[in-house]
């Protein structure tokens, strides 16, 4: 098959790349970074926010092998931080990468998916699509944004023969941690908001602490293969899995309390 794969520098994007790879499929992956290139695996450099190279990547592959059997739209970032002190810039920004990226790629991956009759769609939500997680606020807006997104999309295009697929990943050990824009240092900050910094250390410990992306990368490659994949796949620890399943089943206000609980505030 032919893969499409947003984001593939690092983390999630690497191992599925690498994986898929050898599992006999042609990779082409988008990557604003200069990296060590996987052997096997097409790198096209594309910046998911500037529609020019987006439509140039999705055309590279078309011309190339004629299809896209796969879209896989990994690329993302995150902002962390009280809300109120997260400047309409980030927001901004957190908005056009992790949700606007995939509407732009998308945009073109469509058409080819539509005239052929077949494809596989696959975006990257997360757990903090599913619950506003506190001091992520706008990391999980974004992620709400692609579930709705993809909730109607799935419904438009199933008579052309694409599937849509939602993956919702939990805490994983990747540079995510490492590379998430947080509001720390001012005195402002941490008397508006003292548990703050605690919180953070928490969230932080839980993700350095979490599944490997070798993980994913196995469990995406089952995805790939099937024929009539589950629109959802929750990809976590059973804590995590149990916390989805808590939001639907407790009652709000209890729900609350022990999310509370859990992220120190």
């Amino acid at each position: 098959m032919v893969i499409l794969i947003t984001g593939i520098t690092s983390g999630f994007g690497r191992a599925m790349a690498k994986r898929l790879s050898e599992q006999g499929h042609k990779v082409y992956g988008t990557h604003r970074k200069d990296v060590d290139p996987l052997p096997g695996v097409v790198y096209i450099k594309a910046e998911v926010s500037d529609e020019n190279q987006v439509k140039a990547a999705v055309g590279q592959v078309i011309q190339a092998e004629g299809r896209i059997d796969v879209f896989i739209n990994n690329a993302g970032m995150g902002i962390g931080g009280p809300l109120e002190f997260c400047s309409l810039e980030d927001a901004s920004r957190q908005m056009d990468v992790n949700w606007m990226g995939m509407v732009r790629f998308l945009h073109y991956v469509l058409p080819q998916m539509r005239s052929q009759k077949s494809g596989k769609i696959i975006c990257f939500s997360s757990i903090g699509g599913l619950i506003g997680l506190p001091f992520q606020g706008l990391y999980s807006a974004s992620k709400y944004a692609i579930e709705g997104y993809c909730e109607a999309l799935r419904l438009e295009v199933q008579d052309f023969g694409i599937k849509v697929v939602v993956i919702e990943p939990g805490d994983f050990a990747t540079n995510f941690t490492a590379q998430r824009k947080s509001v720390q240092g001012s005195e402002e900050v941490r008397q508006a908001y003292p548990c703050y910094e605690r919180s953070l250390r928490g969230i932080e410990k839980d993700e350095n602490g979490g599944l490997k992306p070798e993980y994913l990368a196995s469990k995406m490659c089952s995805i790939v293969a099937k024929k009539n994949p589950r629109y959802r796949y929750i990809i976590a620890s059973p804590l995590q899995k149990l916390a989805v399943a808590a939001k639907t089943l407790l009652p709000r206000r209890l729900f609350y309390w022990i999310l509370s609980l859990y992220y120190n505030l």
